[in-house]
């Protein structure tokens, strides 16, 4: 028969293993919500004294400003509200754009990164090393100012074939039929430039800053992927006859993804919280309404909650996106 234990041998709940991790838990959440509710409670007397309390009824007073470009049709006396709508279709058009083009260049660097020719080595190695030590605020003015700003206008423009790039904006061609094939192209009339399409240069720097930028992490992102692959697989491949490009696409790739796709996730939500700094190129998205906004209404908390609102969507519906996709390629064990 067991003996039974003394009193003194029981451990008291203050020390006891199971208990220990709640009661910390349970003390820094009671300090979290206390430092919280003195932080609100300190910004409703503020906002109370100088008038200012929380409202949204302001969103339905006219903006009073315009917008340079804008997906959605605007004009500067309909309300805030629909501002800030067409400058988030802005933001959204330039991430999604971006995420392709960053994609696509990032994919092709890093891969470049195992190629046979020592030059598209290096020159990879050069672009990438060169791109991430630069900040990109500055790789924006340059692209801008440097780059888009100083191109030719009129008949002096650059022009290939259905495409037209000036300073006035970047024209291109497009089918204005496309059940009969009628094809549309760029035509200079009155000396200026004219065609189904048009980039305007705010639009195309902030674009291009963003795909040479963030295509350059991504291009690390995929190096690394690539190079987690057992060389046996590269071998076994070229044993079957398989040419290097073949072998990265049908064989290699496939199998880098599980390890691509989580880094992947990081870079595009940096390009969606990145986007914001299209105000060095004119580019008038959400931030840079929000911006306005702001200071026309005077509402600084209401327009701050709807930024960090917008963004935090963006963001989780992003690393959503993506955290679906990486579960669909990681490799299941039977």
């Amino acid at each position: 028969m067991a003996a039974a234990v003394p009193p003194s041998a029981v451990t008291p709940w203050w020390r006891d293993r199971r208990w220990i991790p709640w009661i910390v838990q349970g003390t820094v959440a009671l300090a979290v919500l206390v430092v919280v509710a003195f932080l609100l409670g300190n910004l409703v007397r503020n906002l109370t004294a100088a008038g200012l309390l929380l409202s949204w009824r302001w969103l339905g007073n006219p903006a009073g400003f315009d917008i340079s470009e804008t997906l959605l049709p605007y004009d500067a006396s309909l309300p805030y509200w629909r501002a800030l709508l067409a400058g988030l279709a802005n933001t959204l058009r330039v991430v999604l754009a971006g995420l392709v083009g960053a994609t696509v260049l990032g994919t092709l660097v890093g891969t470049a990164s195992f190629s046979s020719n020592g030059l598209l080595r290096r020159l990879a190695r050069v672009y990438v090393e060169l791109i991430r030590n630069i900040p990109l605020l500055l790789q924006l003015v340059f692209w801008y100012f440097v780059v888009f700003l100083a191109l030719p206008n009129g008949p002096d423009a650059l022009q290939l074939p259905g495409v037209v790039l000036a300073r006035s904006g970047l024209y291109l061609g497009w089918f204005t039929d496309p059940l009969h094939l009628t094809w549309a192209g760029p035509h200079l009339e009155g000396g200026q430039w004219h065609a189904p399409l048009r980039l305007t240069v705010e639009f195309g720097a902030l674009l291009t800053g963003l795909v040479v930028y963030t295509g350059a992490f991504i291009a690390e992102v995929v190096r690394g992927g690539v190079a987690s692959v057992p060389q046996g697989q590269w071998e076994a491949a070229r044993s079957l006859g398989f040419m290097p490009l073949q072998t990265l696409r049908r064989i290699v790739l496939p199998q880098a993804l599980r390890v691509i796709v989580p880094g992947l996730n990081s870079q595009y939500i940096s390009l969606a919280k990145n986007s914001s700094l299209a105000v060095a190129c004119g580019y008038s998205d959400l931030y840079s309404v929000a911006e306005t906004t702001l200071n026309q209404s005077g509402r600084a908390v209401e327009v701050m909650l709807i930024l960090l609102g917008a963004y935090l969507v963006l963001d989780l519906l992003i690393s959503a996106l993506m955290n679906g996709l990486n579960q669909l390629v990681q490799l299941r064990e039977r």
